[in-house]
């Protein structure tokens, strides 16, 4: 009887836990006006990368710089004021000294120096907000990120009520992925966070595909499991200098939660499922085929991890097991002799 058989290998393992994700931006801001006026010009272009604190828009702002040159004015009368009340202050204490003024007229006058020190506050205080509201004017980036398609033109008149804004920026660079996992893999990736000093890798990857798109680290286990769907969100954060990752792109996310360090390790075509379970067919030294139950760990990327039923070594079948029967020979298949020769 032919079949195609390979040796149980002894291997590190990772321990991966696979879910379906979406890409998400790492942080969204809608751009909004915060006061009322014109759009006189855009500093940005749609679908440009901009930097935190860069010109996005700018409004008509000579309203604004009138309200604060009058602040100004204001308090330049008052310092003015206040000056020439000190000075009458002096005069006063100076008089009551030589019994020439009441104390009435000394006390008037001190709280007259009191209301215009208060008065001078004031308006430093109304110059503050005429200065906040005209900054509101020039509108910059509170981000890092890509911008998206401008939603007001110049010329237009922009309310800070407006619920679409200017434009919306989003972080890609890092970016993020939300996943989820049963919510029986939860005690699993618990304990590996809690024995883990360092965040834990994922990988992601187009779905069906095994070439990983980027490398990242875990930032969120959720703190609650959603009993509707039974699983648990988790969220990881990934460099993206290349934009291979791209906000609403489905990926497949592959957590990793440690190392099986000497897993006993075969095909996953080898195991076969029967009314007692998992087993696998042995091929002895006297090249006759045993069925050997087995316990299966985990099976990845197409490699089962065998706890136990098996030892390092042993030759198990992995193709024409549907022909075999406990105690029939077997022969290598030809194909598959002459590839392991070649390794």
């Amino acid at each position: 009887m032919q079949a195609t058989t390979t040796q149980v290998r002894q291997q590190d393992v990772p321990i991966i836990r696979t879910g379906v994700g979406t890409v998400t931006p790492l942080a969204t801001v809608t751009v909004r006006s915060r006061i009322d006026g014109q759009l006189e010009r855009v500093g940005f272009v749609e679908g440009q990368d901009v930097k935190a604190g860069q010109l996005l828009a700018q409004l008509d702002a000579r309203a604004l710089q009138v309200q604060l040159e009058q602040a100004q004015a204001q308090k330049a009368k008052d310092a003015a004021l206040l000056g020439n009340a000190r000075i009458d202050l002096r005069r006063y204490e100076t008089l009551i000294a030589q019994d020439a003024a009441t104390r009435q007229q000394l006390d008037t006058q001190r709280a007259l120096v009191a209301q215009l020190e208060a008065a001078l506050k004031m308006d430093q205080a109304q110059i503050d907000a005429a200065q906040v509201q005209l900054s509101y004017a020039t509108i910059t980036a509170p981000i890092g990120g890509r911008t998206g398609a401008r939603l007001v033109d110049p010329g237009n008149i922009v309310h800070a009520t407006d619920p679409g804004g200017l434009v919306v920026i989003n972080q890609i660079d890092p970016i993020a992925v939300v996943f989820s996992l049963p919510e029986g893999a939860f005690q699993d990736v618990n304990r590996a966070l809690q024995g883990s000093q360092a965040p834990l890798a994922v990988q992601v990857s187009l779905p069906g595909s095994a070439q990983a798109l980027a490398s990242g680290r875990l930032t969120l286990l959720n703190n609650q499991i959603d009993n509707t769907t039974g699983t648990i969100r988790l969220k990881a954060q990934f460099g993206n200098p290349q934009h291979a990752l791209w906000p609403g792109q489905y990926v497949d996310a592959r957590l990793v939660l440690g190392v099986r360090r000497g897993a006993l390790t075969v095909p996953a075509a080898a195991v076969q499922r029967g009314p007692e379970g998992t087993y696998v067919y042995t091929v002895g030294a006297d090249g006759s085929a045993q069925i050997a139950p087995v316990e299966v760990a985990q099976i990845q990327d197409g490699l089962a991890v065998i706890d136990q039923g098996l030892a390092a070594g042993q030759r198990v079948v992995v193709d024409g097991q549907y022909k075999l029967r406990p105690g029939l020979k077997v022969a290598e298949a030809p194909r598959a002799a002459a590839s392991e020769g070649g390794r």
